[in-house]
C-alpha cells in the first residue's frame, strides 16, 4: 500500500492547517484528517463550472469563483468560457498559489497565465462586497467552493457567505439573470430553503466525484436572480 507524504503545509489565516500530500501519482490537500479535494476525485468541482455557464443567459459572462484549491473549478470556467468572458478567483490562502506553480504546476498547466481569468489574494466576500458598492462590475455567476458546503465551514469567517444576510449580498452582487452556484459535499435542506427566502429561484443537482458515475454523491445548488 502506498505511503501518503507530506508535500507543503499552509495556514488558513484564522483557521486551521491545510496539508498537501502525495499518494503515489496523486495529490491531496487535507484539512486536519478530512480530504478537502483530490486529483482523483474532481469531476464535480469541474462541472460546477461546467454547469453553470451552461446555463448562463450572458454572451460574455463574468465569473467570480471562491476558493482556488488545485484549480479544478478555474480551469472547467476557462475551458468552457464563451468568447470576451472572464474569471476571476479569490483565494485567501497564497501557499495554495506556490503550489499550483511548484508541485502541482503540471495540473495547473498555463492557466494561471490564461489572459481571461485572474487570481486575486483575497477574501471572495470582500470582492462581492466591491460589486455591491460599484468598485467593480457586478458578475453574471459567483461559484463558491471555499469549504465542504453551508455545513462544512473550514474557516469561522466563511459562515457569513451562507447566512440570508451573505445570500443576499451574493445576489446584489449578480446581474438580472446571473446564477449563484455553491458545492457542497453533502445535501443541505435548510440551505435550500435560505436560498429560496433570500429571492433566489434554485435547482439542485447531484454529482459525482468522478466521471464514471462512481465515488462519493456531491451537491451543488444553482440559485439564478430574476
Amino acid at each position: 500500500m502506498l505511503p501518503r507524504e507530506t508535500v507543503a503545509t499552509a495556514q488558513i489565516p484564522d483557521g486551521e492547517t491545510l496539508t498537501l500530500v502525495s499518494h503515489g501519482r496523486d495529490f491531496i490537500i487535507m484539512l486536519g484528517r478530512d480530504e478537502l479535494m483530490g486529483t482523483r476525485m474532481q469531476f464535480s468541482e469541474e462541472q460546477l463550472a461546467v454547469l453553470t455557464l451552461a446555463e448562463l443567459e450572458a454572451k460574455r459572462p463574468r465569473v467570480l469563483i471562491g476558493g482556488y484549491g488545485m484549480g479544478f473549478t478555474y480551469r472547467a470556467a476557462l475551458a468552457h468560457l464563451p468568447e470576451g468572458g472572464s474569471v476571476t478567483v479569490a483565494e485567501i490562502v497564497p501557499e495554495i498559489l506556490d503550489w499550483a506553480r511548484g508541485p502541482l504546476a503540471e495540473l495547473t498547466g498555463e492557466s494561471l497565465a490564461d489572459p481571461r481569468g485572474e487570481i486575486v489574494l483575497c477574501d471572495v466576500a470582500a470582492l462581492i462586497d466591491d460589486a455591491n458598492d460599484g468598485t467593480t462590475d457586478k458578475y453574471d455567476a459567483i461559484l463558491l467552493d471555499v469549504d465542504n458546503g453551508p455545513d462544512g465551514i473550514v474557516r469561522d469567517a466563511n459562515y457569513r457567505i451562507y447566512s440570508k444576510t451573505g445570500l443576499g449580498k451574493a445576489r446584489d452582487a449578480l446581474r438580472p439573470g446571473g446564477i449563484l452556484s455553491v458545492w457542497s459535499a453533502a445535501p443541505d435542506h435548510k440551505f435550500t430553503v435560505r436560498l429560496k427566502e433570500c429571492g433566489f429561484e434554485v435547482e439542485v443537482r447531484e454529482v459525482r466525484a468522478r466521471p464514471n458515475n462512481k465515488g462519493p454523491r456531491h451537491t451543488i445548488w444553482f440559485a439564478r436572480k430574476r
